[in-house]
């Protein structure tokens, strides 16, 4: 028998946890056993003191196991469960495209998504702007598309790491929201409550990221991959750029038109496409469904190129209830605001920098984000055709298109806009979208 303060008193003093006392204290979480003060107590006694790897290990196993474990053996699949996490950005609609892509090259993708946080977007967020689209629907319709479609993208349920939902919420309110060992429990428990095979993480850095500092992101994608493969899931991770937005758009409806229109072949921005098909390679050779990250990236980019992974998307839009015409028909099923007008730069030059958090709070203050988790999405608001850097600009060049309700948002979003980008007489260095890859072989 434990008490909770004796094992918060030796975190605070930095002593190793033994996994008998984590155990103890995650099922404390889970059952109410423990109060929200000791939960704070403890987030604040990791957050200066750290965890060793084991530590990790056994955190992230006894959140995973604090609910359902996804077992996908009984579906007679015929290929791995896969997945990839990304620690958040703005314009990052990646999975809407990465999914279906893996999918049509043979893999299985049971996506547990989860709404957007603070500035960034989230991928159920956008879902959720389809409509009809069941984004969380039963453990029974959730395997059962998986199964039939190979990819389902949905939001986590009471019943996975339950532990987690409860622990996260009192983290939020007391600054230990950044702590680099339960960032990895609360991503990871997750992922392996969902069942996978393998798992690729994209860890973002910069402005517009969680980890705004390269080093901590690098911290971040180790303790990941050291804890994740320590748990026996086999995962690597790869370190992408989010100094401006990945994507040309950033607001949930708009996100969800980009996304298809790159499915197409109508659009891609260059970057967008380059994390995307990395992420794919990675998947599929993790996943034994490619020889090499080479062998990967060329199998991802003929199912895009070929249109198999926009049919993946169309089958799975369908399968959980949305609109079966949404490939041809999303601007009707995915109305946008109708003040839609173009910020001009305020000076002629080249972007040099980019504010790209501040771009991603002007989509929350048109509506488009939570301020408080109550908030409900206005999912027709956001930016459109926005910039990066490099691109030359004068007073008659757009450097986005607002998608706004009301003449005043629209006013205060494009000073906000106009303000978030640095121009200057000439043009920057190209920045690489993809730093470096972390993996265990």
């Amino acid at each position: 028998m434990f008490l909770p303060q004796e094992i918060i008193r030796a975190k605070r003093d930095g002593q190793i946890l033994s996994k008998a006392q984590i155990d103890y204290f995650v099922a404390g979480i889970t059952d109410n056993s423990i109060t929200e003060s000791q939960i704070s107590a403890f987030a604040m006694a990791v957050f200066f003191q750290g965890m060793t790897a084991d530590e990790r290990v056994a955190l992230t196993i006894a959140m995973r196991d604090s609910g359902d474990v996804m077992d996908w053996r009984g579906l007679d699949l015929d290929g791995p469960v896969l997945d990839k996490h990304s620690t958040g950005g703005v314009g990052d609609v990646v999975s809407l495209m990465l999914g279906p892509i893996v999918a049509a090259c043979g893999g299985y993708v049971p996506m547990i998504s989860g709404r957007g946080l603070g500035h960034t977007g989230g991928t159920l967020d956008k879902f959720e702007a389809i409509p009809g689209y069941q984004a969380k629907p039963s453990n029974e319709l959730f395997q059962r598309v998986v199964k039939q479609v190979g990819v389902a993208i949905i939001g986590q349920t009471g019943r996975l790491a339950p532990a987690d939902s409860r622990f996260y919420a009192t983290r939020d309110i007391t600054a230990t929201v950044e702590s680099i060992p339960l960032i990895t429990a609360s991503i990871l428990s997750k992922k392996l409550a969902a069942g996978l095979d393998a798992l690729v993480l994209d860890v973002k850095t910069g402005n517009g990221a969680m980890m705004t500092v390269h080093s901590q992101a690098v911290e971040l994608a180790q303790s990941l991959v050291t804890v994740a493969n320590g748990a026996g899931l086999k995962t690597s991770a790869i370190l992408t750029d989010m100094n401006e937005v990945l994507a040309y758009s950033a607001g949930n409806s708009l996100e969800v038109h980009e996304a298809i229109r790159f499915l197409c072949g109508q659009q891609q921005a260059p970057r967008l496409r380059e994390v995307t098909i990395s992420l794919a390679a990675e998947m599929l050779y993790r996943g034994g469904l490619a020889e090499s990250n080479v062998a990967g990236r060329q199998q991802a980019e003929q199912a895009l190129d070929s249109g198999r992974a926009a049919e993946k998307f169309a089958e799975m839009v369908t399968a959980l209830d949305g609109p079966s015409d949404l490939l041809t028909e999303y601007t009707k099923h995915l109305p946008l605001a109708s003040i839609a007008r173009p910020v001009f730069a305020s000076a002629s030059g080249y972007i040099s920098s980019v504010n790209t958090r501040a771009l991603g709070l002007a989509v929350v203050a048109l509506g488009g984000g939570r301020r408080t988790s109550a908030d409900v999405l206005d999912y027709g608001v956001g930016l459109d055709q926005v910039l990066g850097c490099g691109a030359q600009v004068d007073s008659h060049k757009a450097l986005a298109i607002i998608y706004a309700r009301t003449e005043e948002q629209w006013q205060l979003a494009a000073e906000q806009v106009r303000s978030s980008f640095e121009i200057t007489e000439h043009a920057p260095k190209p920045r690489p979208v993809i730093y470096e890859q972390v993996a265990r072989d």
